[in-house]
């Protein structure tokens, strides 16, 4: 089962990030995949915002990774680890240059989102959310998410 939202604008992209953000807890692993410029990097913005992390959430495809310690002061309650895979999608094995990353090392006390990390990162955990993110002519994104493995059918649900 998939749950599909509608997002006009990349404020409500945002805004759904923030959302999806109190479903979110430490472990969880979520799959971005989408075209350049879809709203990837937007979603997550909005996830760190409803986390209430420190800092600006910002595109990591050139240092890989980022992360993003809670801000007590924004009623931080998680760290959030923000992946981009798209450059490792060249390497001869992305999914050693993925361990290197040593993802895993912080994933029992975070939220863990990877753009670009279908197939390589679903090992991290025993189950994850995946994310499709499509952008239509008039730049509604359509944001398809669906659960695999875990209670994420359950959260899902309970997103409405």
């Amino acid at each position: 089962m998939s749950h599909v939202v509608e997002a006009p604008t990349l404020e409500a992209t945002q805004a759904f990030g923030s959302r999806l953000a109190r479903l979110l807890r430490a472990g969880d692993l979520v799959l971005l995949t989408g075209p350049l410029g879809a709203g990837k990097t937007a979603l997550v913005q909005g996830i760190g915002a409803g986390l209430g992390v420190q800092g600006s959430v910002t595109s990591p495809t050139f240092v890989i990774a980022r992360v993003h310690r809670p801000d007590p002061a924004r009623g931080g309650r998680l760290t959030l680890v923000h992946a981009d895979a798209y450059r490792l999608g060249d390497a001869t094995d992305p999914r050693a240059e993925i361990d290197d990353l040593d993802l895993d090392a912080s994933m029992e006390e975070s939220v863990t989102v990877v753009e670009w990390g279908a197939g390589m990162v679903e090992q991290l955990g025993e189950g994850h959310l995946q994310v499709r993110i499509d952008r239509r002519d008039d730049d509604t994104r359509v944001l398809r998410l669906s659960g695999v493995g875990g209670d994420w059918e359950a959260r899902l649900t309970a997103l409405g």
